[in-house]
Formats: C-alpha cells, sequence, structure tokens
C-alpha cells in the first residue's frame, strides 16, 4: 500500500524538511538545495503563498526527484484534502484535529497532528495518528519524549522546532522516530544562500545516520 511506503520513507530518512517562506520561487529554490543534500522527505507548509499551486508544481519535481513531498501548517480537512488533490503525500498539522486525521485516513495518506500534551498524543494516536509531532519542541525537549514514553512507549514521535543539528543524537536517544526540521536547516535561503541549505542538510544527513548507528 503506498501510504506504508510513505511511512516507511519518512521513518528510513528520520527527517522531515520544512519549507517555509514568504515566495513561491524560493520555495521551489529551498526543495532542490534540500534535495541536492541528500534529504528526500520534505514538506511545503500552507504559510507559502498560493502553497497549493506550488504543492502541484513541485509533485511533478518529486515524483523524478523520489522526493516525498507533503503538506504542513494544516488546520482543518478541508485544507488537508486540497493539498492532497494537488500531490501532498502526507499532511502535518500544528495541532490535534481529528476530522483531519479522518480524513487522511479516508484516503490512506499519513497524517502527523501537532500535540503538546500526554493527553494529546493519547487522543492522537487514538484517532488514528500515523506519527505525533511533539511541537513546539522547543518548549517540551527531548526529556518530554522520553517521559512520555514511560508510560506509553508504543507512542511514534517527532519532535518540530527546537532540533538542531548539535542536539539531534539527544532526540533520537531520547526515542524520536523521525526529526522536522525547519529553520536550523533553510537559515541560509534568507540571504539568498542556497548552497549552505545544501550543506546543512548534508550535516543533518550525516548526524542522524551517526545517531541511529550509536
Amino acid at each position: 500500500m503506498k501510504k506504508l511506503e510513505i511511512l516507511h520513507k519518512v521513518l528510513q530518512s528520520g527527517i522531515v524538511a520544512i519549507v517555509r517562506t514568504d515566495g513561491a520561487e524560493k520555495a521551489k529554490k529551498l526543495v532542490s538545495a534540500i534535495n541536492e543534500g541528500g534529504i528526500k522527505v520534505i514538506e511545503v507548509t500552507m504559510s507559502v503563498p498560493n502553497a497549493l499551486d506550488v504543492i502541484k508544481e513541485l509533485s511533478v519535481l518529486c515524483a523524478k526527484e523520489q522526493i516525498t513531498l507533503g503538506v504542513g501548517s494544516v488546520l482543518d480537512p478541508e485544507t488537508a484534502r486540497a493539498a492532497i488533490l494537488a500531490g501532498a503525500e502526507y499532511v502535518v498539522t500544528p495541532c490535534l484535529n481529528p476530522e483531519v486525521i479522518k480524513l487522511c485516513n479516508r484516503y490512506q495518506v499519513p497524517s502527523m497532528p501537532g500535540a503538546m500534551s500526554v493527553k494529546e498524543v493519547v487522543e492522537a494516536m487514538e484517532a488514528g495518528a500515523d506519527i505525533v509531532k511533539v511541537f513546539p519542541g522547543e518548549l517540551l525537549g527531548p526529556q518530554f519524549i522520553k517521559a512520555v514514553h514511560g508510560p506509553i512507549p508504543q507512542a511514534p514521535l517527532m519532535p518540530t522546532g527546537g532540533v538542531q543539528a548539535d542536539n539531534v543524537a539527544e532526540w533520537f536517544a531520547a526515542g524520536a522516530v523521525a526529526l522536522g526540521v525547519g529553520g536550523s536547516l533553510t537559515a541560509g535561503a534568507k540571504t539568498g544562500d542556497y548552497a549552505a541549505v545544501t550543506a546543512m542538510a548534508r550535516v543533518f544527513v550525516d548526524k542522524i545516520k551517526a545517531a541511529r548507528n550509536g
């Protein structure tokens, strides 16, 4: 099944690169730069101007480059469905909305809702979420994941926010199944330095490989 294949790619990659920019052309350049650095799972947020058009255009490129393309910052099921029709292969939300999860399950598309409490983590799992996004990660920290896994070791948690190259190992040691990475990866794009984005992508790939190999 395609859903299982997508989830396998996300978990195998260990990183979801988040593209959040103020322009469509910048988003396209970021996707290319991130891909060149070896990251094959990329999320384009709905905060990007004309995000649905960007996703539709990028879906063609991503299919050729074997990039798993998703949509982020989704707040409702209507937006989720529109993004899926545009070519998004998985859906990420900043908070828990059971209706978005239900919509994704209907179309067999992986969902990754945000949660910032044990209660929300459990509710997301019960609603059928595939991966639970721990957000905002910079406030909760790796210790949150470790604590949750005490009573709920089966929770598939992916921190987003506060993930840096120098704390990759700490997040995985705490039990993260993957990492959502935005600003610390794409910072170079603010000054037009997409080569720096590619270089940072390679750093993250290497750090994840080292963390997983112990």
